[in-house]
């Protein structure tokens, strides 16, 4: 991709970003981003059919970006690999937050979830005697759950470390909750 059109979409996606600390999605105009990203409307419509179309691709370039990483850390652990995640997503706060708070379904990482399952599956289930049916079972409820404890996280402005995250959904992951039986 051409360096100009890498730079103005990084400014659009800049700008709308700002402008959702502000408002919410449905009141910015694409007018109103235009003017504050300095471009002229035929320049974000090159990109982009409207705000919603912008905001989709910004998830989906974050979603593509966390699979990438995947075949990187395939040999870790389940706690290591949230950890690489939370990063990303640490990273990237505002958006992040952004993105979390501005989704009725938070299950806009579905996709990613399944992605990871396929890849890990077989490391998680190692030395498990599990049936394939529950396996699928076991992680949608882990997925959900770690799904949850992230937006948790998010919500709460990032409050916990990336460490005590990560150990919390992989101990609960592996152990539920006889890993906080007394």
């Amino acid at each position: 991709m051409d360096r100009r059109v890498k730079y103005t979409k990084k400014v659009i996606q800049d700008c709308l970003v700002e402008l959702l600390q502000e408002k919410d999605l449905s009141k910015i105009t694409i007018s109103e981003l235009c003017e504050k990203a300095d471009i002229n409307r035929a320049t974000f419509y090159r990109y982009y059919i409207d705000i919603y179309d912008l905001i989709e691709k910004m998830e989906q370039e974050l979603i593509d970006h966390l699979k990438e990483m995947l075949p990187n850390y395939i040999d870790y652990s389940m706690k290591e690999i949230i950890e690489e995640y939370l990063k990303v997503f640490l990273e990237n706060k505002k958006l992040v937050k952004i993105i979390f708070s501005n989704r009725k379904n938070i299950f806009f990482l579905n996709d990613f979830f399944v992605f990871i399952y396929e890849n890990c599956k077989e490391k998680w289930f190692l030395n498990v005697d599990i049936n394939e049916e529950d396996k699928n079972l076991v992680s949608i409820f882990c997925f959900n759950g770690t799904l949850g404890v992230i937006n948790y996280w998010i919500q709460n402005d990032f409050d916990e470390s990336i460490e005590s995250i990560s150990s919390l959904i992989s101990k609960i992951c592996y152990k539920g909750l006889y890993a906080y039986k007394k």
